[in-house]
């Protein structure tokens, strides 16, 4: 699915060799992400045409120069951020938060970039967490969708250190339903998710939410649940004007703000103004990649529940128009008709 001076549409493009340091990739998955959308709906500042598709797992079915021999035929998902690759943050493994990003030619894999909206994909060896024994679809979701909601919660588990701590996710979607299931393996907060639909307050509860209610009912669940304080962590999965201005209503003094969605919200930073005294705001992009080896890691061990529809790659308008319209409950992932090498 390749991003064209005309929109989003399905073409074939010759297969590229690897280069020096470079695999190539059989994709087994790749999820389907707001962030597509925005790339497909609205003009993008990066070079045209490039394939979508920033959530990858593959098999490795060919290696270039200087790659490790033993990569062939593993199960690996791709870290997707783009960083200069020198900076002091992409040394560290943490190309989302590179010192140059304002000036990056792309953002990252898929965005701006070939992606893993295709049947094959070279990409650099260094991105490759091995991801052996997992779902393909399920693994693919942990690179974007877990992997960001990842990265929200490990910034505040300072926050919820406390045996009565409380969590509050607000928008149950991709990303939403895996920081329910990531917050109650990692902490032991009472976690509600918000949601206006039915369907996404019942997956809620399936990811292991304490309590799931719609945001007209979250100011009373969080009052109630916390006896009065406001919740210690709130991640806004939607960025809205509605949902930041909840977030900013329920939580506690001296509490995490997290705004991961991108829903063209915003609030006053002034004092007073709609934050509590002492409130810590973030605005977290992706995630590192050790935080990626952790999740996987994570992942392994079982019991972190995530909703994911399969859909094939020639789906692919298809499914946008779906996600568009709010139709999709978890995370839509493309799946290529098998190819042999």
């Amino acid at each position: 699915m390749r991003r064209t001076t005309t929109g989003a549409e399905l073409v074939e493009i010759p297969v590229r060799t690897p280069g020096t340091g470079q695999v190539r990739l059989a994709v087994l998955a790749a999820g389907v992400c707001h962030s597509d959308l925005h790339v497909v709906d609205a003009p993008v500042a990066w070079e045209l045409p490039f394939t979508l598709g920033h959530e990858v797992c593959g098999r490795v079915v060919e290696t270039g120069p200087g790659v490790d021999q033993t990569l062939l035929g593993r199960q690996v998902v791709v870290y997707a951020p783009y960083g200069c690759g020198d900076c002091a943050r992409c040394r560290a493994g943490a190309a989302n938060y590179c010192d140059h990003r304002r000036t990056l030619p792309a953002a990252g894999v898929g965005l701006g970039i070939d992606g893993g909206m295709a049947d094959e994909l070279v990409v650099d060896a260094w991105r490759l967490v091995p991801a052996d024994g997992l779902d393909p679809a399920f693994a693919a979701a942990l690179t974007d969708a877990g992997l960001t909601s990842f990265h929200a919660v490990s910034g505040g588990l300072d926050r919820l250190d406390r045996p009565d701590a409380l969590a509050v996710v607000i928008g149950v979607g991709g990303l939403g339903h895996l920081a329910v299931g990531i917050l109650r393996r990692l902490t032991e907060a009472q976690v509600i998710g918000v949601d206006s639909r039915p369907e996404a307050v019942e997956l809620a509860r399936e990811c292991g939410a304490t309590a799931a209610v719609a945001p007209g009912d979250a100011a009373d669940a969080v009052a109630t649940m916390s006896t009065g304080r406001g919740a210690d962590l709130v991640i806004d999965c939607v960025g809205a004007q509605a949902t930041e201005e909840l977030a900013a209503s329920v939580l506690r003094p001296a509490g995490d703000l997290v705004i991961v969605g991108s829903g063209g919200g915003a609030l006053p930073l002034s004092k007073p103004g709609p934050l509590p005294s002492g409130a810590r705001v973030r605005l977290p992009f992706w995630g590192t990649r050790p935080e990626l080896v952790a999740l996987v890691d994570l992942a392994r061990t079982g019991g972190l529940h995530t909703r994911v529809t399969e859909f094939g790659l020639d789906d692919a308008p298809a499914v946008f128009d779906d996600l568009r319209r709010g139709r999709i409950t978890g995370r839509a992932v493309l799946v290529p008709a098998p190819r042999h090498s």
